[in-house]
């Protein structure tokens, strides 16, 4: 059986993602079908490449990533299936698979990129506005099928990235920025693991600042502060965060995408 995974900023109210799936099983009636998040922020591309990158090695090799966060519907914007290491990915051509693509080709990894322009794998009525219906679900489902990438269209070489913001190196620490912000309120930075390395030894020399407030030292998890204290820690991702212990940080804070954070190594 295959998997195939739908992420979308369409929320679970309007049937939306329920038509997908009616879609994918009339093709592929064996897919197995897996909720990743509905809940993306509206038209929000950045987001949905962030969590699709963090999602995808968690899933079986073959898997088939389906997203569909797509202001650019229905106009000049490719849609696109892609293999992308040992997984695959259906949806708009808008720079969602970028943080994939990137730590792919850091380590080497296959990628092909396949313009859907087959409408042999569409459904028969194609709309103007709902291509995660009528022609990304499909080709997911044909793909789930036994249908090989190359089939589904035209292959090409230059998928659209984001430029994305990299932390700067300080002379006494690192510069970087909120990337995202969960569900809990939990903050999220693109300062990562790897760029504090060897300081994490000694995790009380690390001070993070971020809107004005300071927090000194660094903790392994939640519990090791009492509820309504801030913390700093790594996350699940590898991604430095800030949160308020049983309490959001954003609350407490005001922090959004975007906002400075600032590591300090204090020796």
């Amino acid at each position: 059986m295959s998997v195939i995974t739908l992420m979308t900023d369409f929320g679970i109210k309007d049937g939306n993602v329920g038509v997908m799936k009616g879609v994918i099983w009339g093709i592929s009636p064996t897919a197995q079908i897996s909720d990743l998040s509905h809940m993306i922020q509206a038209q929000n591309i950045r987001e949905a490449g962030y969590i699709l990158a963090r999602s995808v090695p968690y899933f079986p090799k073959g898997s088939i990533h389906v997203v569909v966060v797509d202001p650019g519907v229905g106009t000049e914007r490719r849609p696109m299936a892609a293999q992308i290491g040992d997984w695959y990915y259906v949806g708009p051509d808008n720079g969602t698979i970028t943080v994939w693509l990137e730590r792919a080709r850091q380590e080497g990894l296959r990628t092909e990129f396949i313009e859907l322009n087959r409408p042999q794998y569409w459904l028969q009525d194609v709309s103007h506005v709902f291509h995660g219906r009528d022609i990304f679900s499909p080709a997911a489902a044909h793909l789930a099928a036994g249908v090989s990438l190359s089939e589904l269209g035209t292959p090409f070489d230059n998928p659209v990235v984001l430029e994305l913001p990299k932390p700067e190196k300080m002379e006494d620490g690192w510069r970087g920025e909120v990337i995202h912000v969960d569900h809990f309120g939990n903050v999220s930075t693109n300062i990562r693991i790897e760029n504090l390395m060897e300081a994490m030894h000694e995790k009380e020399t690390i001070h993070v600042r971020l809107n004005e407030i300071e927090i000194n030292g660094m903790v392994h998890t939640f519990g090791e502060r009492p509820a309504g204290e801030l913390v700093a820690l790594i996350g699940s991702t590898g991604n430095l965060g800030i949160v308020v212990v049983n309490g959001s940080a954003q609350q407490r804070l005001g922090s959004k995408v975007g906002d400075r954070v600032e590591v300090i190594l204090k020796r």
